[in-house]
């Protein structure tokens, strides 16, 4: 195994946009393609390691960015949200965003452009949700304690990217009637969906660096994350056959 990293500088709306690509360059012609989108900090050392997780699994993945090259925040920073909030506020902006940042991806030459999925975190969650809602041209998505509401424009109907969506049950950004309206939504929109909901765990439950944060309902959980993280490398061997 010979797994490198590739800096990757892409364009779209708002860009020039900057991600890592990961893959195992021991083996050989293209593979499935796995996106992995940001929490509310941007793009960032914790997922570069995740892409390069999924490359030891033998895939080619992207930890992409939204926000736009050097935009990015800490936990110290003063106003964290700043960039999420922007594409809160313009959901049609995050999509094309999001349509450019799975082009660069399925555009590297390690890439089956074919076989292609998203994963994300809490933000990142958000929008691996809306790439399905909106007909992005992936197989399937994995949401890791993510954020349920719903665009301002019209999803696609059917939605025909597989979704697994993995939620801590104590998470006070997506509480039981967000979650429920959630499953309500993908039902309606025919998506084939499955929901692991994970007991004493709340918002951010992968994130080691919230692991001695001040706020219990925002923080790393480790059964939750290894659990999730088991679940996601059972649902892409099942999406990609």
């Amino acid at each position: 195994m010979a797994i490198v990293r590739h800096i990757l500088v892409y364009d779209g709306p708002g860009g020039p946009f900057e991600g890592v690509a990961a893959w195992d360059d021991a083996v050989a012609g293209p593979r499935p393609a796995v996106l992995v989108l940001p929490n509310v900090l941007g793009q960032k050392e914790a997922d570069n390691a995740k892409a390069e997780a999924l490359a030891g699994l033998g895939y080619v993945a992207l930890a992409a960015d939204v926000f736009g090259q050097g935009r990015r925040k800490t936990l110290q920073s003063e106003n964290m949200a700043e960039y999420m909030a922007e594409l809160n506020a313009d959901r049609v902006l995050l999509r094309d965003r999001l349509a450019a940042s799975l082009a660069a991806l399925t555009a590297l030459p390690e890439a089956d452009a074919g076989r292609a999925a998203a994963i994300g975190f809490c933000f990142g969650g958000k929008c691996v949700l809306d790439m399905a809602r909106s007909g992005l041209p992936i197989l399937g998505g994995v949401s890791f304690h993510g954020v349920y509401d719903r665009p301002e424009y019209a999803s696609v109907a059917p939605i025909t990217a597989k979704l697994l969506v993995c939620h801590g049950w104590e998470d006070p950004i997506a509480p039981p009637d967000a979650t429920v309206a959630l499953a309500q939504e993908l039902t309606e929109a025919g998506a084939d969906w499955q929901l692991h909901a994970y007991g004493h765990a709340g918002h951010a439950f992968t994130d080691v660096d919230r692991r001695d944060g001040p706020n219990p309902a925002i923080a790393y959980e480790p059964r939750a994350d290894r659990r999730s993280w088991r679940a996601m490398t059972g649902f892409l061997e099942e999406l990609f056959g």
